[in-house]
């Protein structure tokens, strides 16, 4: 179980680099402390992870992505049992129900629709670290952590 005063090691898969500024901008201004790494496909954080030992607490999916999209990074972190108390965030233009549905299904933990303004961005962020941050510190089940906006 994490305690309250351990910061959080929180991964963004965006391959718009605009929607990563946005996204670094917005995540700066909560000032958690917590740490943020960004890459730009679903390959480069596979291959991070692989060479790292220290499981992310949390990653925001870009679902369409060139050269490995976030349904495919999805399934390929869930076939690994060592992160299984990762939580996934897919993080998309799509409202498909489709799209919500297919990466449910794949493991993701919450699907988040990006937001259309810097503000409602700023505090989806915030409410999720929030909500996983009671997950990590209370040992529920992952399984069963499920989250739509």
């Amino acid at each position: 179980m994490k305690n309250l005063n351990e910061k959080m090691h929180i991964i963004l898969v965006d391959d718009d680099a605009e929607d990563r500024m946005i996204f670094e901008e917005a995540f700066s201004q909560l000032n958690s402390g917590n740490q943020l790494l960004m890459f730009q496909n679903g390959l480069e954080v596979l291959n991070y992870l692989n060479e790292n030992e220290t499981v992310p607490d949390i990653i925001f999916l870009d679902l369409n992505m060139p050269i490995m999209g976030g349904l495919e990074t999805l399934r390929e972190i869930r076939k690994n049992d060592r992160y299984r108390q990762l939580s996934v965030v897919i993080y998309s233009t799509s409202s498909a129900e489709k799209d919500i549905e297919d990466t449910l299904i794949a493991g993701a933990n919450v699907y988040i629709t990006k937001p259309n303004n810097f503000e409602t961005l700023r505090d989806t962020i915030a409410k999720v670290i929030h909500v996983n941050w009671q997950f990590l510190s209370s040992g529920l089940d992952r399984d069963t952590f499920v989250f739509v906006t």
